[in-house]
């Protein structure tokens, strides 16, 4: 399943880093697949490491974020 930013932004850390675990299973299957036989959507592939980067990307800015001397502050 393809999650945009804004799905993913609503999600929890711990559901963002579970869907990380999840998707890289997926594509680890996915390879061991393309090994041995055709894949029906070889598109997915890139598609699946685009979605694994996009949920590393904004669960290392919400560390980030937390980490940031004044995290929380306003002006």
């Amino acid at each position: 399943m393809a999650l945009d930013a804004t799905a993913i932004r609503e999600m929890t850390a711990e559901e963002i880093r579970e869907e990380i675990s999840n998707a890289k299973e997926e594509l680890a299957r996915l390879r061991y697949r393309t090994a041995f036989e055709e894949l029906e959507n070889p598109s997915f592939l890139r598609t699946l490491r685009r979605q694994i980067a996009r949920l590393k990307t904004i669960d290392s800015e919400r560390a980030a974020e937390s980490s940031a001397p004044g995290a929380g502050e306003e002006n």
